[in-house]
């Protein structure tokens, strides 16, 4: 990239927050995926929604490759810069604008992450929380949501976009646009009933635009918490046990867990459930109609509830889940693919055994972790597959095992979720036509130049 180019960006953000230098691109060619690591050309931090304006109508008018990133934990390359370009950090945007305690929601920067509003939250505003996911603390709350993310209260949020009241977008040739309530009047409480143009936006991986703002649901924090593990180990019964405990209406949030180690843990489905409330007598009641919802398979002895000491069941009632990022690097070298697929509940024994062939054929630790969106509306069903990133034997099997469990779970009749190139690529193979040629439309109208993080929905 010349040096007018390297200049224009300085004179934008300031010359400490902008750069070229080989180390520093180095760290912002990969994730901790198996992607192929690609350089940009240039890497630039701004710090407000104008600052993003102004480099978004540069690289437009000279068609440079801009990709936005935030915490890049995806893990699926999706901040990869494919084409090189410029990679937007958008880091230091981490203003915590407006916390409303009435109509409950929060006004973020795309830079906040899950771990500073969650502290603010705690210190500040505690008698509320947001749905955390399974994540390391620094992901970043706008990343989670464009993505399709879910977390901690899932039974009654679904989806993270689910949660989204409005945006700020800089759109891919330099206006700055508002979607939601926030378009019409100075509140960001809501997205209906207006024409609902979120959708341009979540799940595009930045192909679409830059959000630069955000509006977030919060929710009333509980005083009590706990937690039930239900196991099995046929996996034909967990659609059942799925159905029986989200009728009761009583569980927070409902997780799967299934891995090889510790020994005993090996063939096994355990279920998790969160219940939550204000009182003991709320809390016991919980409890009771959950348990008396499983009652047939106890009596049958197909499954039962675990009994978890104090120390163990700590960890399962922490929010993110630690164990889940202490596994990454269970295989040294720092490689780790956490990847997934939504699919329909009753399509869970299928794609559990199927994943588990996978795994037996190309990974000796894995990790299956699901959980249950909504009601039991529908599953995130993730595999999990470390490696080691020294090994480029590891690294290539690590990605064949991530083919085959793409194709596997479009078998299965699920959707590829968070979905790297390749799995964009499949999806788009078998899609209706007619979505197609919309998802070209769209990106055409948006991205004449073809400029945001191209590689990602490459539909044109």
């Amino acid at each position: 990239m010349n040096k007018e180019i390297y200049d224009a960006l300085a004179k934008i953000v300031g010359g400490e927050y902008v750069s070229n230098k080989p180390e520093e691109l180095f760290f912002y060619s990969r994730d901790q995926g198996s992607s192929e690591p690609h350089n940009p050309d240039i890497v630039v931090l701004p710090k407000t929604t104008e600052e993003v304006q102004k480099i978004v109508i540069l690289a437009n008018q000279e068609k440079i490759p801009i990709v936005p990133m935030g915490g890049s934990l995806t893990l699926a390359g999706l901040c990869i810069p494919h084409k090189g370009g410029i990679v937007l950090d958008l880091k230091r945007m981490n203003r915590i604008l407006e916390i409303n305690e009435i109509s409950r929601y929060a006004l973020i920067e795309a830079g906040v992450s899950e771990g500073a509003l969650q502290s603010y939250l705690n210190k500040n505003y505690p008698k509320l929380m947001h749905s955390i996911p399974d994540a390391p603390p620094i992901n970043t709350i706008a990343g989670n949501v464009l993505i399709h993310g879910s977390g901690h209260l899932s039974q009654e949020t679904g989806f993270h976009s689910e949660m989204l009241n409005g945006i700020e977008v800089v759109l891919p040739t330099g206006e700055v646009c508002n979607v939601g309530s926030c378009a019409v009047v100075p509140k960001w409480f809501a997205r209906p009933p207006l024409p609902d143009l979120a959708g341009l936006f979540l799940g595009w991986h930045g192909s679409t635009g830059i959000i630069t703002k955000l509006s977030i649901r919060l929710y009333p924090k509980p005083l009590k918490k706990d937690v039930l593990v239900f196991v099995t180990e046929n996996p034909d019964y967990i659609p059942d046990v799925i159905y029986k405990v989200t009728e009761t209406k009583m569980a927070e949030d409902v997780n799967l867990f299934a891995q090889p180690k510790p020994d005993w843990a090996e063939g096994f489905q355990q279920t998790v459930i969160n219940i939550t409330g204000n009182s003991e007598e709320e809390m016991s009641f919980k409890r009771r109609l959950i348990r008396r919802s499983l009652e047939k398979f106890i009596h049958d002895k197909e499954g039962g509830f675990m009994f978890i000491v104090p120390i163990v069941k700590k960890g399962f009632l922490e929010a993110p889940l630690r164990a889940l990022t202490q596994f990454a690097d269970v295989m040294k070298g720092g490689g780790f693919e956490y990847i997934g697929v939504i699919i329909p509940i009753e399509n869970f024994p299928q794609t559990y055994r199927d994943t588990l062939e996978i795994a037996k054929k190309y990974r000796p630790k894995w990790s299956i972790m699901c959980r249950v969106i909504g009601r039991g509306h529908s599953m995130m069903f993730a595999y999990s597959w470390p490696f080691n990133r020294a090994n480029s034997e590891d690294v290539q099997m690590a990605r064949k095992a991530l083919k085959e469990s793409n194709l596997s779970a479009l078998r299965n009749g699920g959707v590829i979720w968070k979905a790297c190139v390749e799995g964009q690529k499949i999806m788009m193979e078998q899609m209706d036509p007619n979505t197609l040629n919309l998802l070209k439309g769209i990106k055409r109208f948006l991205d004449p130049n073809n400029i945001m993080n191209p590689g990602n929905w490459e539909v044109n």
